[in-house]
């Protein structure tokens, strides 16, 4: 199962320290005002350079308010090529190693998180001689457990040795800032993965494939998307859809396309939203801004429902489909596969919390009886 690695251009500041990507983005700014049109965080706070300048080194709190969709490193001119996410992610960082950060608004997340990676919702399915294993993530297994446990017997038969690993790749922590807590976690997962022979990791959340697509080091990560022949194979039930990309799916056309190439195979008729593919729209979930600004989430969450222009909407991306479920009829890309006729007339039920704790825990044991003597803890 193939992945990849592409070298990121030094002024993305990819790695850098918050010092550097302050004066880079203070002194390559233009001021176009390219990104300040899309992004409601910026048309309060000012363009980046204005913040690098200003207050980005006294207020690093404030990129809290950002959601790290990265709409704006999209739409900033090739020329400048900045990655003004990337500061605020680092003005995250600095204002949680100086205590600076109030983490209470994000308490039902940081639980949500440590739930996901506990005793009682965590464990790994590895038959023996496994080298390749599923990762469905946080939100699928809680959010869509009928549709999850169709989809791992179907695996089950079209993969060789498949293993299954109910975890969370805490990128909950790691878009918040707690560093030193993603770095004693997800490492960890990674080395228990690679430990026991596993090389190869496929997921369905856009967000995990990302986490481990970065520091994932030593597994190969790809998402089930971009693999059909794995794939169940759905009767065609001709619609029109719209097709919202994640933004943890914003710089991986492979997965954009795959997605739509799925749609396609389902004869689904695919009408683009004015914003897709890499310059996509933020669904409101992004960098748990809802839980701060929810005013900025529900303005994202709007402009998502007012693009798709009454068609449903498709996504790969479970988290997404919780915040954009309510505002317009929406589909996760697996339904379609799975249960086409049902997702299209709205008949899939989409679980929400607390219900979402007990799906997780009850497809735990579900697998563990499925995959008898197999289980084990990777931390």
């Amino acid at each position: 199962m193939g992945g990849r690695r592409t070298d990121e251009k030094n002024e993305q500041g990819r790695g850098s320290g918050l010092e550097e990507l302050l004066a880079l983005h203070g002194q390559r700014c233009v001021h176009c005002g390219l990104c300040v049109r899309e992004c409601a965080f910026l048309q309060e706070y000012g363009t980046p350079g204005a913040i690098a300048a200003g207050r980005g080194r006294q207020e690093p709190e404030l990129a809290f308010a950002c959601s790290l969709c990265g709409l704006c490193g999209a739409v900033c001119p090739p020329r400048v090529g900045l990655r003004p996410d990337r500061m605020f992610l680092a003005m995250r960082r600095q204002a949680v190693a100086r205590g600076r950060a109030d983490l209470s608004p994000y308490r039902a997340l940081l639980f949500y998180e440590k739930m996901g990676t506990g005793r009682w919702l965590a464990g790994a399915f590895l038959p023996r001689g496994c080298d390749t294993v599923f990762f469905p993530g946080c939100a699928l297994p809680g959010s869509r457990p009928e549709m999850l446990r169709a989809l791992v017997l179907h695996l089950r038969r079209s993969v060789a040795r498949i293993g299954i690993v109910l975890d969370c790749c805490t990128k909950p922590s790691h878009d918040l800032g707690r560093q030193d807590h993603f770095e004693s976690m997800f490492p960890a997962l990674c080395r228990g993965l690679r430990e026991r022979g596993v090389r190869n990791v496929l997921v369905a959340c856009p967000s995990c494939h990302r986490v481990f697509k970065e520091y994932g080091r030593g597994l190969r990560v790809s998402t089930l998307y971009e693999h059909p022949d794995i794939l169940p194979q759905a009767t065609p039930f001709a619609a029109e859809v719209t097709v919202h990309d994640p933004c943890g799916a914003r710089e991986e056309p492979e997965i954009q396309a795959a997605v739509r190439r799925i749609a396609a195979a389902v004869s689904l008729t695919v009408r683009e939203m004015e914003h897709h593919g890499a310059r996509t729209v933020c669904c409101g979930e992004g960098g748990a801004v809802a839980c701060v600004r929810p005013g900025f989430a529900r303005q994202w969450s709007r402009r998502r429902s007012e693009e798709a222009g009454g068609r449903r909407v498709v996504t790969c991306c479970a988290g997404c489909l919780g915040f954009l479920g309510p505002l317009v009829e929406s589909s996760h890309i697996l339904d379609l596969l799975l249960t086409p006729r049902q997702a299209l007339a709205g008949r899939v039920r989409h679980h929400r919390p607390p219900r979402t704790y007990l799906n997780r825990l009850l497809l735990k044991r579900w697998l563990g009886r499925i995959f008898a003597g197999s289980s084990c803890r990777l931390r």
